[in-house]
């Protein structure tokens, strides 16, 4: 069942408010606001980002998806404001196409995720091919890890994975209202 398409008035006292760079701290105050926001009805959660750890992104939408599957009395909705980079983006991708909501203006910004690393090998030879093996895998299980976001994300949309993987090398940036077309997001306030 597809919800309702919401309007600004629904969004006039978000019951989870974010803003700054997605890390432990802000997991800490998204876990604090979850725990008081209201047990049935709307749970709006406000969100404003450059980016930040995608990982705890990650964990942030687990919380909303496990919570959305646990409590069907609670619909939990995202209004992305200004700013929705990167790790923001991966959050949003957590939410139900019809549960995401962004305000006129916005920029949502999708990119591969990165790795700096230096890779020393040095010592036996068994060793050192354990090493190098041991950074492909690490580089195979972040692209894997990737590309389930960016699935998440275009989910229900008219994006393709081709057109995700084509663009977000080069940090594909788009605005609300492209958003509402491709399908990424209910409406646009």
């Amino acid at each position: 069942m597809i919800a309702a398409t919401l309007t600004a008035a629904d969004f006039r006292n978000p019951a989870i408010m974010l803003c700054d760079t997605v890390d432990y701290a802000m997991y800490e105050s998204f876990r604090s606001q979850l725990a008081d926001a209201p047990a049935e009805g709307l749970v709006v959660v406000e969100l404003s980002t450059l980016g930040g750890d995608p990982e705890v992104a990650r964990m942030m939408g687990e919380d909303v998806r496990f919570h959305s599957e646990l409590e069907p009395a609670r619909r939990f909705v995202f209004l992305g404001k200004a700013a929705i980079y990167s790790a923001g983006t991966t959050f949003m991708s957590f939410f139900a196409p019809e549960n995401r909501y962004l305000t006129r203006g916005t920029r949502l910004m999708v990119h591969e995720r990165k790795l700096s690393k230096r890779l020393s090998i040095d010592g036996p030879l068994t060793t050192c091919i354990a090493t190098v093996k041991a950074t492909l895998h690490e580089i195979e299980a972040s692209i894997a890890i990737q590309n389930e976001g960016f699935e998440n994300l275009i989910r229900g949309s008219s994006v393709t994975m081709d057109e995700v993987l084509q663009k977000a090398p080069s940090n594909w940036y788009i605005e609300a209202t492209e958003a509402q077309t491709l399908g990424l997001v209910a409406a646009v306030l």
